[in-house]
């Protein structure tokens, strides 16, 4: 029988000669009633390493454009992938919601697609999720570990750079606010949610503002895309299996974030230094709770994404990180 990526056809990819990209075909989305698809990327320099293969998961309006991290894992020898999620980035279609989905769930089918393309050619895969990459693939991998072991077998570890594991506003109105959310957004699914503020974020990132970083700005808008009702339940729900504490990921986990937030403000240097996005305090409670074999990593200075940090920070990220995989993986 031919390996899952005997058939498949690689093209170059929008980063550049060194990096190639598959479209994966995937079932109608139950939540559209239409056919959707991802799309995954390898950096081809790093695929003759012996060392099991990283798989890049990104986070809500994202998509993958970090080539310095896939340069920094393949001259560690790593094998590098990413994959763009349904709706998202270079797997967005016309007429698409971008990043929509009313249930985390649905893209188990994707990763699980990219898990078996990989491993098919590396043997082991570590996934490393961004933010809400950061909430889904722990999800996926309690799923794979309860329901598929031969999959969950695949997975030699996992990453969580900055995952989104609580909602980032006053346990008050946060506590208020679920039951309501859970309720209407399966009622209203399709109703926007206001302007959530990230704009601070994309302005300390890209070159064209406060950063050094280019990506393309219609799949990552500096202020990101447009929120909906039933997005956020779906959220909500992936974050109530997370607190459950019935969530466990069955392998070496390792978690990054900053060392604070600077939340709900207008860009200023401080936001250089800083998680705009989520708050840190709550990534360091929960992130314990998802593996029983878990390290925490805090990362001074760092960007929500701690690899497009200012350099003191990015260093310090990369060589946890390497050190971690040493470690805990081979």
């Amino acid at each position: 029988m031919s390996s899952p990526s005997a058939t498949n056809s690689w093209t170059p990819d929008v980063l550049g000669d060194e990096f190639e990209s598959l479209t994966i075909p995937l079932k109608k989305d139950p939540d559209t009633g239409k056919k959707v698809r991802a799309v995954l990327v390898r950096y081809t320099p790093s695929l003759n390493s012996r060392r099991p293969a990283v798989l890049w998961v990104h986070g809500m309006s994202d998509y993958f454009f970090q080539d310095h991290v896939a340069e920094e894992f393949a001259a560690k020898g790593y094998p590098f992938y990413a994959l763009d999620l349904r709706r998202c980035g270079r797997a967005h279609q016309k007429g698409e919601r971008f990043h929509f989905t009313l249930n985390m769930k649905r893209y188990f089918e994707e990763l699980t697609k990219a898990l078996d393309i990989i491993a098919a050619e590396h043997g082991k895969v570590i996934p490393l999720a961004h933010s809400t990459g950061g909430l889904i693939v722990p999800l996926w991998a309690d799923a794979l570990r309860r329901e598929q072991p031969a999959e969950h077998a695949k997975l030699a570890g996992i990453i969580l750079n900055s995952p989104w594991l609580d909602l980032q506003f006053n346990p008050l109105l946060v506590k208020l606010a679920r039951p309501v959310i859970n309720v209407l957004g399966g009622i209203f699914p399709s109703v926007p949610l206001p302007d959530g503020g990230l704009g601070a974020y994309g302005q300390s990132i890209h070159k064209d503002a406060h950063g050094e970083w280019d990506f393309n700005t219609t799949w990552k808008p500096l202020s990101g895309h447009r929120k909906y009702l039933g997005w956020i339940r779906a959220v909500v729900l992936g974050q109530r299996d997370i607190h459950s504490g019935d969530v466990e990921t069955g392998v070496p986990t390792l978690t990054l974030c900053s060392s604070h937030s600077y939340l709900g403000e207008e860009y200023s240097p401080a936001a250089d230094t800083a998680d705009t996005v989520l708050d840190v305090e709550q990534i360091q409670s929960w992130a314990p709770e998802i593996a029983k074999d878990h390290t925490l990593e805090v990362i001074d200075g760092a960007r929500h994404d701690v690899f497009l940090s200012e350099r003191h920070a990015r260093e310090a990220a990369f060589k946890a990180t390497f050190e971690w995989l040493d470690q805990h993986t081979r």
